[in-house]
């Protein structure tokens, strides 16, 4: 029987790969590498304006864009098997919120780290990670990480129980397929999928009411245009940067 689901999360992610492979029936350990994408919000912020008779209609709009994360998120909650997420490297943005939160066991090499800097961006915590990263670090240290933008190492958040493992960069792939083959060996599988689904039965609504409700207020962002301002601003801070350094402004 597949007992665990095993994915290494190259970053960014391309969600046309990750459905798909998340669904299968496949082997004990599968690797998932997606292809290099935008992602999906970032590249939102950067469209050109449409025109919207209101903002009901223009929410409306950006609800269904982002209406991916539903299944997407449901898919990883529902999944029985053990679901391990294996981070070979730094992560940022949604890469390095959507599915560490809800994950049954996270593993990381050393020297990776995550950064959530959509504050900055005028954005919000994406996929219900606002009450994920919660139950796994608490309130006040998730705040820190998701308000302010922290980046912290995975040997941060092994100390603050979001990381399980941290295992050495050079081999990391098989070393974290020998770990799990191990764990296969020692343990029941039917008693690790029974553990998985006593712990996480308990939270399956608030898990999925929290992705609802950041999509939601994701929208809500979008219609009110902050995300596309602090683009323009930032882009303006940046090209005045530049300007100010070319040694053609001080002739």
């Amino acid at each position: 029987m597949s007992i665990l689901k095993l994915f290494l999360l190259c970053l960014p992610v391309k969600v046309a790969s990750f459905l798909p492979a998340l669904m299968s029936k496949a082997s004990t350990v599968t690797w998932l590498t997606s292809a290099v994408a935008e992602i999906t919000v970032l590249a939102e912020a950067g469209r050109e304006p449409e025109e919207f008779k209101n903002d009901a209609e223009k929410k409306v709009s950006f609800m269904s864009r982002f209406s991916y994360a539903i299944e997407l998120l449901r898919s990883v909650i529902d999944h029985k098997k053990v679901f391990v997420l294996a981070l070979n490297g730094p992560g940022v943005g949604g890469g390095a919120a959507w599915f560490q939160g809800v994950a049954d066991i996270v593993v990381a090499a050393e020297g990776a780290w995550l950064q959530v800097p959509f504050n900055a961006l005028g954005l919000v915590p994406e996929n219900g990670s606002a009450i994920a990263f919660a139950q796994s670090m608490g309130v006040h240290r998730a705040n820190d990480f998701l308000m302010f933008g922290r980046k912290c190492t995975v040997e941060e958040l092994e100390q603050w129980g979001m990381v399980n493992r941290i295992f050495p960069a050079q081999g990391f792939h098989q070393t974290v397929t020998s770990f799990l083959e191990e764990q296969l060996e020692v343990n029941d599988g039917k008693s690790m999928m029974e553990t998985k689904r006593l712990q996480n039965a308990p939270r399956r609504t608030e898990r999925m009411m929290a992705v609802f409700d950041a999509m939601e207020a994701l929208a809500e962002r979008f219609v009110e245009g902050a995300p596309a301002q602090r683009f323009r601003d930032k882009k303006a801070l940046l090209e005045g940067e530049i300007a100010a350094s070319s040694p053609l402004s001080h002739c």
